[in-house]
């Protein structure tokens, strides 16, 4: 609907390294997406933006239209995190971009297993990790088209 069109556009970005927050944080408004970045730094901050306090009431925060989510994260990690929000009819189909710097094949394959819908290992070059953030947010957020709830509405 026009109503929708008009919404904001949401990121959440799971993320405990300041530094590649930062990183991630700057090449999206470098390129000028527009979209509000919320950071939670921790697994269990994600959930409860996400799914409420006590992971069962409809949070009150609005639905990202897409998560950025680390694997290795303090108090539950992204593997946990991924599981949940696919066990969950709130978050069940909204997209999730694991950002990782793990290149072991079986958190890749765990990641799609329990629902990642792209798996993306952090680039070490700065440069590098800027352009594929760029492209990450472009297709996202610009490109892929959703339906239902994950629509931001």
């Amino acid at each position: 609907s026009g109503l929708c069109a008009m919404n904001r556009k949401i990121i959440l970005l799971v993320e405990d390294d300041p530094d590649h927050e930062l990183l991630t944080i700057r090449a999206l408004r470098r390129h000028g997406m527009v979209a509000d970045i919320v950071v939670a730094r921790d697994g269990v901050a994600a959930l409860e933006y996400l799914l409420g306090g006590d992971n069962g009431v409809p949070a009150a925060s609005p639905l990202p239209n897409i998560i950025l989510l680390d694997l290795k994260l303090p108090r539950l990690n992204g593997f946990e995190v991924l599981v949940r929000l696919r066990q969950h009819e709130r978050t069940r189909f909204v997209p999730v971009v694991v950002l990782s710097s793990s290149d072991e094949a079986s958190d890749i394959a765990n990641c799609y297993r329990y629902g990642a819908n792209s798996y993306i290992r952090k680039p070490v070059d700065s440069v590098k990790f800027t352009e594929v953030t760029r492209q990450l947010g472009q297709y996202w957020l610009e490109l892929n088209e959703v339906s239902g709830p994950a629509g931001g509405c």
